[in-house]
């Protein structure tokens, strides 16, 4: 599935990093969608469907559950309280006050702010699915984080449930990453862990490893980059948080000066902005 190219209204691309209600918007309105092919091709791969009960971890504005529930699976999301606006609108998506009795055909949905053990409670179902959707390395003390909320929610899961990591391509594969590279040399002398960087072959092993599961078959999926222009190209890559630590070692002004000199390369004589992306996940399984 290719992305659509969605126009949006015109705005400095300027505003404070981390979880604001404006960067939240950006998210869920621009960038969030790059990851729809992904998000297909692990649903259609684990055959989620009405049986299933997922536990999606770094959920954000809840795509990938409305997926998930439209296909009668029932679940449940959570993320870190710092992420309150992209939870805000996640409860938009999946809790709407007009339909507290759930849509024909959708699986039942629940949101935490939180980690995994705030959803344990009596009577809770099982898991036999846990998303990562987030790809490694985008931010800083992601990976240890991810580790941490696994070994929480292998704990809630039944034994052989599916667990869905995902990480970035081969550069060379990924266009994108010659523009998130901006990101690491602005960070100069700042700590490796707080830079971006690409996924290493082995990566989502390693992460594997370390929370105690067993990778079970791993793919590749094409996921380009689309913008409508390049002030939405903008939004919707400051929104993923990968330049925060930039902005943090330099300021927002340059950032946003060298980002747009960096995505100018990709900017289409009619003016869109364009990608090509190839993100790779690996399924492991709980032990």
């Amino acid at each position: 599935m290719t992305p659509t190219l969605v126009r949006h209204q015109s705005r400095t691309a300027s505003a404070p990093f981390g979880d604001t209600p404006v960067r939240a918007r950006d998210w869920a309105e621009i960038q969030e969608r790059m990851l729809v092919p992904l998000f297909e091709a692990a649903y259609e791969r684990l055959d989620v469907g009405p049986a299933t009960h997922l536990l999606g971890l770094g959920c954000g504005s809840g795509l990938a559950l409305l997926m998930a529930a439209s296909r009668g699976a029932s679940v449940t999301g959570v993320d870190r309280p710092e992420r309150a606006a992209r939870l805000a609108l996640a409860r938009q998506r999946l809790l709407p006050e007009s339909s507290r009795g759930g849509s024909a055909g959708m699986g039942a949905s629940r949101l935490v702010a939180g980690g995994p053990a705030d959803t344990a409670g009596p009577g809770r179902a099982p898991y036999d699915l846990i998303t990562a959707f987030e790809p490694v390395g985008c931010a800083a003390g992601d990976t240890e984080y991810l580790v941490s909320s696994l070994e929480a929610a292998k704990a809630l899961a039944e034994r052989g449930s599916a667990v869905v990591l995902v990480g970035w391509g081969p550069p060379e594969r990924c266009a994108t990453s010659a523009v998130l590279r901006v990101a690491t040399r602005l960070t100069g002398r700042v700590g490796d862990a707080a830079r971006w960087r690409p996924s290493g072959r082995d990566d989502l092993e390693d992460v594997a490893a370390r929370a105690g599961l067993k990778p079970d078959g791993s793919g590749r999926v094409a996921c380009p980059f689309g913008y409508a222009d390049l002030d939405s190209a903008m939004r919707g890559l400051l929104s993923t948080g990968a330049f925060d630590a930039a902005a943090r070692a330099t300021d927002q002004a340059q950032v946003e000066k060298e980002l747009a000199e960096a995505l100018h390369a990709h900017v289409r004589r009619d003016g869109t902005v364009w990608m090509p992306n190839v993100f790779r996940y690996l399924i492991a399984r709980t032990p």
